[in-house]
C-alpha cells in the first residue's frame, strides 16, 4: 500500500520550484544530492548557497524510522519532550531482539515471550503518539521501509546507521542518534552539516557472478571506512540506470561502512518497477511527473569533475566479485586473489557457515540468484559442505520466496531459514560451539564483520560477498575456491562447474502476503497508558542529565587510551546487551569493554586511579562517579564508527565521563555526544595523543569562553608531577554550544513543550 500520499503529493508539487530557486542561488547546475537537500530546509526556498563541508544547515525531514533496539532509547527521550503526536510520520520495527538458533518459528516464540515487556511498551508508546508499529516478525526495518515507505526526492532520518539504504529508491536518508529522531518528532528542525560530494560513475553493465554488492566491496576498498565521512555518496551513469532498484538499495547499505552520511541513486525506470511492483503505483506516476527534478541536471554527469568534490569510476563490465574482510569491510579481496591472499596471511580457509539475507541483501532478487545455485546441488550431485542459513528482510519477501518454491529448495541442501529479523547480522546468532573462540571462518551477505559482530568469537574470520558468491563458497566449503574458474568434485568422483547465477528482478506473479505486520495507531492517543515498572530491569524513564556548572573543568582522570580500531560495538555491544537498550543504567555495565587499553593491550581492565587498583571499565567510571570525580576517554582516528547507537554516547554521559579526546570522529558518533551534553575534541596535533600517560589527571580550560572555532586547553598533569599543555579542536555550532551548556538538547526541547 501507499503510506502518506498526500506527504509525497504535496512535496512534489513545490519541489520544482524549490530547485529553480536554489540553482539561481547556487548560479550552477544542481547534482541530485543538492535538490533534494535544498527541496528540505527548514526555512523553505534557498536564500543563501551553503559551504560543503562547513555550512551547519536546518532541514525538514519527511519522516523518521527507528528500530527496536534504539526506538527504546529515542521514544524514552521523545516522551520528555511534551508533545502529544509525532510531527513527522514515524514508525517503529522490531527486528533487533530476534536470537537465531533453530529457525524461525521456535526464535520468533521465544524473542516475543522474553521480550514482550519490551514489545508491550514500543506498541503502547507508538500508539499514544501517532506511530506506525510493525510487530516482531515483520521483517527488517531497512527492507521494509524500502518496500512500503522510501520514495525518489525524499528526506528520511532513522536511528540505525544502515538507514541509508532507502537511497535506493532515489532518497536522502540518514542514519543519527535517538535524540535527533526525538527533534524531529516535537517538529523541531534537524541540523546537518552540509556535506561534501563523491561522485561514482558506474560504466557497463554487471554481468555473470559479479552482484551489486561488489560495486560497494570495492568502493570500500577504495575508500576505506572513513573514506565516505562527511559526504553523501552519489551514484550514477549507464551502469546505475542497467542495475535494479533493490541492488541499488544494497550498494547504498553498505554506503556506512565506509562512513558516508548517505549514498542515492537518480530516480528511474528500476525504481518505478520497483515502486509498482510493491502497490506504490500512485507514487511511480507523481515521481514520473517529476522525473527531471528526481536526477542530476545533465552537466553534471556530463562533467562530474565540476562539480564533485571527488570522482570515482567503476566499470561493472570488468567488476571481479570481492569478499572483504576478515574484520573490516573496507580489505577488499577479488575472489580470483583469494587464495593467494589467504595464504599469505593465514586465513583459515575451511568455511564452516555461509549466512545470506540480513537488510544488505534479502531481496527477491538476491534470494533467486542464490537459489539458481542451490538447485545445481542436487542436478550436479553435489552436497553442500558448510552450514547454510537464509534470513530474509520482510514477511513479504518471505512469503513470496515460499510461494514461489525458493525455500523448499533451500531446504533440500540443508539450509536453516531464520526469523525476518537482523540476527546474525548483529550479533543476535546463538551460535554453537561460539564460546569455545576457535578459529574458523564464515562467509556472509551482511554488511559488517568486525570482531566478535557475528557470534560472539572473536576469532571468527567473517567475510562479506553477495548472496550468490556466498552461496557458492558455502556449497564449496572453501574460502579458496573461485567459482568463475574451479571446478568441485562431486558425489560420484566428477568434476562439475557451477554454472553463473541467474535470478528475476521481481517476482514473476508479483509480491505476496497474508500478514505483513503493520499494525496503525490509535487516532487519538489521548487515552493511551504508557508504564515503565519501577523494578524493570529492561526499562527505565530516564532522569534529565545535569547542566554544565559554568567553570573550566579540573582534575579529570583518565579513564581509558583506546588503542587502533574503536566502533560503537566496542563502546556498548550489541548481541545479548540489547536486552538493556530501554535501561540506560544496566547497559552502562557494557561500557568501553570492547575497547583495547593502549597500556596494557587488554580489553575492560583499566586502572582506577583512586585505587591503584585494575578493574573493568564500567566499574571504574562507577568509581570515579561515585566520588564525584570526572574523566576523559582518549581515542584513535575514526572512533566511534559503525552503528548509530547513541547509547555509546550516552554511557559515558550516564556514568561521568565529561569529555571524549580522540584523532577523529565518525560523525553519527561526534553529533550524537554533541546532543547528549558531552565534551567531543579532538587532538590538534594528533602526535599529542603519544603524551598522555596512564596516570594522568587531566584539566579542560577555555570553557567559560566556549565559542565555535575556538581551540580548548588540555593541561596533562603527569604522576611524576611533570605537566604538559595540548590543544584540543571541536566543531561545535552556537546551538551545540548551548546543548553543552544545558546539560543536552533534550533539556533544551523539554522546556519549549513542557508546560
Amino acid at each position: 500500500m501507499a503510506f502518506d500520499l498526500d506527504l509525497i503529493k504535496k512535496l512534489y508539487a513545490g519541489f520544482g520550484a524549490k530547485v529553480e530557486t536554489a540553482r539561481k542561488v547556487v548560479g550552477r547546475p544542481l547534482t541530485l544530492t543538492e535538490k533534494i537537500l535544498y527541496a528540505h530546509l527548514w526555512q523553505g526556498a534557498a536564500t543563501q548557497p551553503f559551504e560543503r563541508g562547513k555550512s551547519y544547515v536546518d532541514f525538514a525531514p519527511d519522516r523518521v524510522a527507528m528500530q527496536d533496539a534504539t526506538a527504546q532509547m529515542a521514544l524514552l527521550q521523545f516522551m520528555q519532550a511534551g508533545r502529544d503526536k509525532v510531527a513527522v510520520p514515524s514508525t517503529v520495527h522490531c527486528d533487533h531482539l530476534i536470537v537465531a538458533k533453530e529457525n524461525s518459528k521456535v526464535d520468533l516464540d521465544r524473542a516475543v515471550h522474553e521480550s514482550s515487556e519490551v514489545y508491550d511498551f514500543l506498541a503502547s508508546v507508538s500508539n499514544k503518539y501517532g506511530i506506525g508499529f510493525w510487530k516482531p516478525g515483520a521483517g527488517i526495518i531497512h527492507q521494509v521501509v524500502l518496500e512500503n515507505y522510501a520514495f525518489p526526492g525524499g528526506m528520511m532520518i532513522g536511528t540505525d546507521s544502515h538507514t541509508v539504504n532507502a537511497g535506493g529508491l532515489g532518497m536522502i536518508a540518514i542514519g543519527v542518534g535517538g535524540a535527533d529522531a526525538c527533534d524531529v518528532m516535537a517538529g523541531l528542525p534537524w541540523e546537518l552539516k552540509f556535506p561534501k560530494l563523491i561522485g561514482v560513475k558506474l560504466t557497463g553493465k554487471l554481468n555473470g557472478w559479479t552482484a551489486p554488492k561488489d560495486v560497494i566491496l570495492k568502493v570500500a576498498g577504495i575508500l576505506t571506512v572513513k573514506g565516505g565521512t562527511g559526504a553523501v555518496v552519489e551514484y550514477f551513469g549507464e551502469g546505475a540506470t542497467s542495475m535494479s532498484c533493490t541492488g541499488k538499495g544494497t550498494i547504498c547499505n553498505m554506503g556506512a561502512e565506509i562512513g558516508a552520511t548517505t549514498s542515492t541513486f537518480g530516480y528511474d525506470e528500476s525504481m518505478s518497477r520497483y515502486l509498482k511492483a510493491t502497490g506504490r503505483e500512485e507514487i511511480a506516476t507523481a515521481a514520473d511527473a517529476i522525473k527531471e527534478h528526481l536526477t542530476a541536471d545533465a552537466e553534471v554527469y556530463t562533467n562530474p569533475e565540476k562539480y564533485f568534490d571527488q570522482v570515482i569510476e567503476i566499470n561493472l563490465s570488468e567488476l571481479e566479485p570481492h569478499l572483504n574482510g576478515p574484520f573490516t569491510p573496507d580489505l577488499a579481496t577479488p575472489i580470483s586473489k583469494m587464495k593467494e591472499e589467504a595464504a599469505k596471511n593465514g586465513w583459515p580457509t575451511k568455511i564452516e557457515v555461509g549466512l545470506i539475507g540480513s537488510c544488505t541483501n534479502s531481496s527477491y532478487e538476491d534470494i533467486s540468484r542464490a537459489v539458481s545455485l542451490a538447485k545445481q546441488v542436487k542436478e550436479k550431485g553435489l552436497k553442500t559442505k558448510a552450514e547454510f542459513t537464509i534470513t530474509p528482510g520482510s514477511e513479504q519477501v518471505r512469503f513470496t520466496i515460499e510461494r514461489d518454491g525458493f525455500l523448499d529448495i533451500f531446504d533440500q541442501i540443508g539450509a536453516k531459514v531464520f526469523a525476518n529479523a537482523c540476527g546474525p547480522c548483529i550479533g543476535m546468532w546463538d551460535r554453537m560451539g561460539a564460546d569455545k573462540q576457535e578459529k574458523n571462518t564464515i562467509v556472509h551477505s551482511f554488511n559488517r564483520n568486525f570482531a566478535k559482530r557475528a557470534d560472539g568469537n572473536p576469532n571468527t574470520y567473517a567475510f562479506v560477498a553477495s548472496p550468490e558468491l556466498v552461496t557458492a563458497l558455502a556449497i564449496a566449503g572453501d574460502l579458496s575456491f573461485n567459482p568463475l574458474t574451479d571446478t568441485l568434485i562431486n558425489e560420484k568422483g566428477e568434476k562439475v562447474k557451477l554454472d553463473a547465477p541467474t535470478g528475476n528482478e521481481l517476482p514473476p506473479k508479483g509480491f505476496s502476503v497474508d500478514d505483513p505486520g503493520y499494525q496503525a495507531p490509535a487516532a487519538d492517543g489521548s487515552g493511551v497508558q504508557v508504564a515503565v515498572s519501577p523494578t524493570s530491569n529492561r526499562l527505565q524513564l530516564l532522569d534529565p542529565f545535569a547542566s554544565w556548572e559554568g567553570t573550566d573543568l579540573k582534575g579529570l582522570k583518565l579513564l581509558i587510551k583506546a588503542k587502533g580500531k574503536c566502533t560503537t560495538d566496542h563502546i556498548s555491544m550489541a548481541g545479548p546487551w540489547l536486552k538493556f537498550r530501554g535501561h540506560l543504567d544496566n547497559i552502562s555495565n557494557n561500557m568501553l569493554i570492547g575497547a583495547v587499553n593502549f597500556f596494557n593491550e587488554k580489553t575492560d581492565l583499566v586502572k582506577n586511579q583512586l585505587t591503584g587498583e585494575y578493574g573493568a571499565v564500567p566499574a571504574t567510571q562507577r568509581a570515579y562517579k561515585a566520588a564525584n570525580v570526572g574523566s576523559v576517554v582518549v581515542g584513535d582516528e575514526n572512533y566511534g564508527e559503525g552503528s548509530s547507537r547513541e547509547h555509546a554516547a550516552m554511557e559515558p554521559r550516564h556514568l561521568g565521563v565529561r569529555a571524549v579526546l580522540v584523532k577523529s570522529f565518525a560523525r553519527i558518533h561526534e553529533t550524537n555526544l554533541k546532543k547528549q551534553g558531552m565534551l567531543g575534541l579532538t587532538f590538534a596535533d594528533k602526535a599529542d595523543y603519544d603524551k598522555i600517560q596512564e596516570d594522568d589527571t587531566i584539566d579542560i580550560n577555555g570553557l567559560t569562553h566556549f565559542a565555535p572555532g575556538k581551540p580548548l586547553e588540555l593541561v596533562l598533569h603527569h604522576k611524576d608531577g611533570s605537566s604538559e599543555i595540548i590543544m584540543a579542536n571541536h566543531t561545535y555550532n552556537d546551538q551545540q554550544i548551548e546543548w553543552f551548556k544545558a546539560g543536552g538538547a533534550l533539556n533544551i526541547i523539554r522546556k519549549q513543550f513542557v508546560k
